[in-house]
């Protein structure tokens, strides 16, 4: 089963940048884990597809569909929880 955290932000974002150091962490740790960051200013479709309103807003999906959201800057913990529960 695929598992992706899809990282929707902006550069502009101060909470995203928050966000990127406990990413990078997890993408280190997590190497089976699909990794995608979204830039909602370059890809809009897709934002408007997850209905992305607030940034960062992370989304964990597997093969069934998203498993977890989390909107603002979400602690390793929670994402790692979501990462679980998805199937890694």
């Amino acid at each position: 089963m695929t598992v992706r955290l899809k990282d929707f932000y902006a550069d502009w974002c101060g909470p995203c940048k928050t966000q990127d150091p406990i990413l990078d962490e997890l993408e280190e740790d997590y190497p089976d884990v699909s990794f995608e960051k979204v830039d909602v200013e370059e890809d809009q479709e897709t934002a408007n597809q997850y209905s992305v309103r607030s940034l960062p807003t992370l989304v964990v999906e597997n093969d069934d569909g998203v498993v977890e959201r989390f909107v603002g800057v979400t602690q390793r913990e929670d994402l790692e929880d979501a990462l679980s529960e998805a199937g890694v």
